[in-house]
């Protein structure tokens, strides 16, 4: 987080209590920096330049000082091709942004491939520029105080800023913002962007496949050991296989190498494996034997049974969690404070995952990949077959992919930090945007014999070609969509609805808090969660809060089984 404040001496003790709020997301290290009315303070997770990259960081004068959350992937290539030669104090990622800054000022984010957030303040300009990647995979917040008109806000969670703050935004994402002028400026301009335009080019399966094993790939950079969420449904199963094959290919080309794995013993042992650099060049990377995969769910749930048959036919080392109804509800109230957020479909889905990610950071692993903005693409969700005509179509998936910053990106980023564990989402790629945000749109829409995300899944199936290994099962590859918090067993829902009928009634429901606007809950459900939120949060923070609902849909409930297509999907294949 960081600070710009009038008295920031005076301010620190404050600061570093704030900042204190977030350490569940880096609880490696601690660091802050004062620099004439600026504060910026650093809780660190280390996965890249693990020895040397606590945060803050600076240049060699230390006339530029950053605060970055996030990673990014094409800082060798970045190291490599600078116009000005620059002294690198540490090995990590995200140290790559103070030359680009030197280099292209306000422009420096647009040659940035990864998910970040980053504060970086200009002693000699005294200028403080602030930046979010494109689609908003890592959360950040931007406040104002009205008690001081001088001071600036900015943090990755709420919790952070609203003790200080009078007024609190979403940064958003694929934006600049610039102290010295006060203006945002959108750097993010991608030729998908205007929803109106319909796009008409080819399909090309080829491309799909290809740009989403590249993205997979990068993402795989890390110092510290990884692993996949795998609900068993198609979006993280494909992401599972895809890993599991560059794991396989690095083990063998370890194996190989004798300048980088000495002996077979240390390559069993996951040590001094190696990773290919964006670049096509070896770079050493540590990660374990196996590609650990994790699941979640009821007992007999349908995410946990297609998963194991998943990682059985992949080869990954599976861990399936179970978790009651009980224990969901336990969770709730620490969800919404980690989530900071009273969206339904949001803390339905959150809950599983912000349960298992505390299992997964307990067996020592620091990021993981999912599955996360297939479904805003490709239109995924069941709602999508109600799409008039493909102009329609399409502009629903530009305005869901707009948006995922307040949903689906919200959710994987906070879940997971909660419990000090990074979420990569390979989907959200700009190279795999940029290809498949183009395609026409009619390919996309779901038909009577066309399933919904039939173009990925056709782009994954390769049983015409005997020579390529399948990627998936092909009852998983052609498996229906589920939501994830149908996926995770129906009774969770259920249990939820139950719960919310003992804690709210019907004429709390009629008689809504006046402070809530117009942004009045229509379901006890909705209303329970709203309370919840309430009890961590003042009511200035329900502005950065967006509720996900079906678009040509009649129905309140966002639930995928509360879809009549869906309903009629199983219905005909019983």
């Amino acid at each position: 987080m960081a600070e710009i404040h009038p008295d920031v001496q005076k301010f620190k003790p404050q600061a570093l209590k704030l900042a204190k709020q977030i350490r569940h997301r880096g609880p490696d290290w601690s660091g802050n920096i004062i620099s004439n009315k600026t504060i910026l303070c650093h809780e660190r997770l280390s996965i890249v330049g693990v020895e040397s990259g606590a945060q803050p960081l600076t240049n060699e004068d230390e006339s530029i000082i950053l605060a970055v959350n996030g990673e990014i992937y094409n800082h060798r290539l970045i190291r490599k091709n600078l116009k000005t030669p620059y002294h690198f104090k540490t090995t990590s990622d995200c140290e790559v942004i103070i030359p680009l800054y030197m280099e292209y000022g306000l422009d420096a984010p647009k040659y940035l491939d990864g998910m970040f957030s980053f504060v970086l303040y200009d002693k000699k300009l005294d200028r403080t520029i602030a930046a979010r990647d494109p689609i908003g995979v890592t959360t950040f917040y931007q406040g104002w105080s009205w008690k001081e008109p001088g001071a600036a806000y900015f943090a990755s969670e709420l919790k952070c800023l609203h003790p200080v703050c009078d007024k609190i935004q979403s940064f958003p994402p694929g934006h600049v913002y610039d102290t010295a002028t006060g203006e945002m400026t959108r750097y993010f301009q991608p030729t998908w962007w205007d929803g109106s335009r319909v796009p008409t080019d080819p399909l090309n399966l080829k491309a799909i496949r290809e740009s989403l094993e590249k993205s997979v790939r990068k993402r795989l950079m890390a110092e510290v050991p990884y692993g996949v969420l795998l609900s068993g449904g198609l979006d993280s199963s494909l992401v599972a296989a895809i890993a599991q094959r560059e794991t396989l290919r690095l083990r063998k080309l370890a194996l190989e190498n004798a300048q980088t794995a000495a002996t077979s013993a240390d390559a069993d042992r996951g040590e001094g494996l190696v990773g290919i650099d964006d670049d096509g060049k070896v770079s050493t990377m540590t990660f374990l034997p196996q590609l650990n995969s994790f699941s979640i769910g009821l007992p007999g749930s349908p995410d946990n049974e297609a998963a194991v048959k998943v990682a059985e036919f992949l080869g990954t080392k599976h861990h399936v969690m179970t978790f009651t109804i009980e224990d969901g509800l336990n969770a709730l109230s620490d969800v919404i404070l980690h989530l900071e957020t009273y969206d339904v479909t949001t803390i339905r889905a959150s809950t599983p995952m912000f349960l298992l990610s505390r299992k997964i950071k307990a067996m020592g692993i620091k990021m993981v990949l999912s599955g996360e903005g297939s479904d805003e693409i490709f239109g995924g969700y069941l709602y999508f077959h109600a799409a008039p005509d493909k102009a329609a179509f399409h502009e629903e998936t530009v305005r869901r992919v707009k948006n995922l910053h307040l949903a689906d990106c919200l959710r994987a980023n906070k879940s997971t930090s909660a419990w000090g564990l990074e979420a990569r989402v390979p989907f959200l790629d700009k190279e795999f945007l940029e290809t498949c945000m183009n395609i026409d749109p009619q390919e996309k829409m779901i038909t009577k014999d066309r399933l919904e995300k039939y173009i990925l899944r056709k782009a994954f199936d390769t049983s015409d070609d005997p020579s390529v290994e399948p990627y998936l099962p092909e009852k998983i590859l052609w498996r229906q969509k589920e939501q994830f918090s149908d996926g995770v067993g129906y009774g969770w829902i259920d249990g939820l609805k139950d719960a919310a009928e003992l804690h709210v009634t019907d004429e709390m429901l009629k008689h809504p808090k006046a402070e809530w606007g117009t942004d009045i809950p229509d379901t006890k459900e909705a209303y329970w969660y709203r309370l919840m939120f309430d009890e961590h949060f003042p009511p200035r923070c329900a502005s950065t809060v967006m509720r996900w609902t079906p678009t040509w849909s009649q129905q309140s409930d966002p639930s995928g089984r509360a879809i009549a297509t869906h309903n009629a999907k199983y219905d005909s294949a019983a």
